[in-house]
Order: structure tokens, then C-alpha cells, then sequence
């Protein structure tokens, strides 16, 4: 893809973060716009947005945990762009507290948004983005996906599933000779309401001695890359065709200290958490 001029872009969780972040960067590239989001109002505030740019904008409430409604959006968009370009599926949930203490509805809802949601994005869109004859599918993980963290096996089992999911995608495309890319994204802490909105369960005080608000509070001071700049990023990696796109430095740290400790930094990380926490304990502001 040379350039994204006059190419229609479907974003889901457009509503808000980085999703909002890319509907506003390929505005201003000249790219038509699908957007998708469970919450109307967040939708509504993203179009509004975009009211000066020099593109066609479409929204649509959507829950991408359902499936029959992830294929009539994409139906939808591509009656009402007449085609579709790439596929942004960005939509995405936080879950925390150790095994023994989420439910398996808890594991359920984590997975059915974070990784199915991405599946039917995919699925759903494939087709269409094949038949543009320049597609690209952009699927958003984490640096959950990279390393693995205390607290956060659901959130963690739902972002490996992601890359795992879409680094094969791409060599399948590859072995097909499609007319369609795939890339993964791994962004580290972004300034996105992903923590406020996260399902946090009493395990975690349990086993950290902090509770619900003070653990969001301490989790978003590592909150330090911005929606903007992860959407830039996120669109040069499609741009240069990238396999993978590591957003921030924490994020290539993550990379760096799996490949150096494949196995041992995960004690490492259950060291920080500890540290963290007495330190959040002994100095709670």
C-alpha cells in the first residue's frame, strides 16, 4: 500500500484512544471512514471530530464479541464505501486478578471481546478487503503479548491468542500469494481509559494488599505513550509492510528482556509487582 489516499479504513473501538487516535490520523491522509464502537456517545464525539476533514465518515454501535453483528457491519460498510481497505480491529478490554480468583465468565468475557472479537474482524473482512485488491489487516495486541505479568492471565491468554493468531494470518496470506497483508501491533502503556474500564477482582488486594482504585492509579503513572503517537506508528508499520509494530519503549524493553530471559523474566516482573506494591502501600499518593 504506497499511500492511503482515497482507501476506506474500518476501526473498531473508534470510540475513544487510539482507535480515535487512527480515524483522526487517516482523515488526514485522505482516508474514508468506518467507525465502530459499543458506546454511542464516544462514537458521536469521534465523528464529530472529523466534521472538517474531506472524507466520507460512517459509524455503527457495535459489540464485536457478537458475531452475527461484526459480519453485518462489514456487509454494511462495504455497501456503503464500496469497498474496504483495511480493517483496524482495535477494540479491546482489561481484566486483572490471579487464576484462583477470576470466574471462567470472567476468562469468557476477556477472551470473547479481546481475541474472538478480533477473529471475526478478520473473517468478516478478509474477503472484502481481497476483493480492494489492496487490503490489510491491522490487529491489536500488546506488550501482554509479548511477556506474560502477574495478575493479568486472562488479559494475557487473550493478547498472546492475538499474535499468535495474526503472525500466522500473515504467513498464510503469504503462502497464498493474497492480495492482502496482515500486521500486530504491540503498543505499551497509552493514555486510554483501558484502566478505568478494566474488570478488577478482589484477588488482587488479595495479593497485593492495594485496592481496585489505587492499583488503577499506579497501573496508569506507566501510562506515558499517547494515542496520536501510537497511531502514527501504527500507520507507518502498515505502511512499510511491517509484521510487527512495538509501540513505545516499554514495549520494545518487554521485547528485549523476553529474548535475553526467555523463562526467568518472569521473575522479574514478579519482583517489580512486588516492589510496586509496598512502595504504593508506604506512599499511597
Amino acid at each position: 500500500m504506497k499511500n492511503l489516499q482515497g482507501k476506506v479504513a474500518a476501526i473498531t473501538g473508534a470510540g475513544s484512544g487510539i482507535g480515535q487516535a487512527l480515524a483522526l490520523h487517516l482523515a488526514r491522509q485522505g482516508c474514508h471512514l468506518a467507525l465502530s464502537d459499543i458506546n454511542q456517545q464516544s462514537l458521536d464525539e469521534t465523528q464529530g471530530k472529523l466534521a472538517n476533514y474531506d472524507v466520507t465518515v460512517t459509524q455503527q454501535q457495535l459489540n464485536v464479541a457478537n458475531e452475527q453483528e461484526v459480519y453485518q457491519w462489514a456487509e454494511q460498510v462495504e455497501q456503503q464505501h464500496g469497498k474496504v481497505n483495511l480493517i483496524f480491529n482495535n477494540a479491546g478490554v482489561a481484566l486483572s486478578g490471579t487464576v484462583e480468583g477470576l470466574s471462567l465468565d470472567e476468562y469468557r468475557w476477556v477472551m470473547d471481546i479481546n481475541f474472538w472479537g478480533v477473529v471475526y474482524g478478520t473473517k468478516a473482512f478478509l474477503p472484502k478487503l481481497a476483493a480492494s485488491g489492496d487490503g490489510h489487516v491491522i490487529n491489536i495486541s500488546s506488550i501482554f503479548g509479548l511477556a506474560s505479568q502477574p495478575l493479568m492471565s486472562g488479559y494475557n491468554a487473550s493478547k498472546f491468542a492475538v499474535r499468535g493468531f495474526t503472525e500466522s494470518l500473515r504467513q498464510d496470506l503469504e503462502l497464498t500469494g493474497a492480495k492482502v497483508s496482515a500486521t500486530c501491533v504491540h503498543p505499551g502503556g497509552i493514555k486510554t481509559n483501558i484502566a478505568q474500564s478494566a474488570r478488577m477482582t478482589a484477588s488482587v488486594k488479595a495479593a497485593t494488599g492495594i485496592d481496585n482504585e489505587d492499583s488503577i492509579k499506579d497501573f496508569e503513572r506507566l501510562f506515558f505513550n499517547t494515542p496520536a503517537s501510537a497511531a502514527k506508528a501504527i500507520v507507518n508499520g502498515v505502511m512499510h509492510n511491517k509484521r510487527r509494530v512495538l509501540i513505545g519503549p516499554d514495549a520494545t524493553l518487554f521485547d528485549l528482556l523476553v529474548r535475553l530471559f526467555p523463562s526467568s523474566y518472569q521473575r522479574i516482573f514478579t519482583k517489580v509487582v512486588k516492589y510496586r506494591a509496598k512502595k504504593a502501600l508506604n506512599n499511597p499518593d
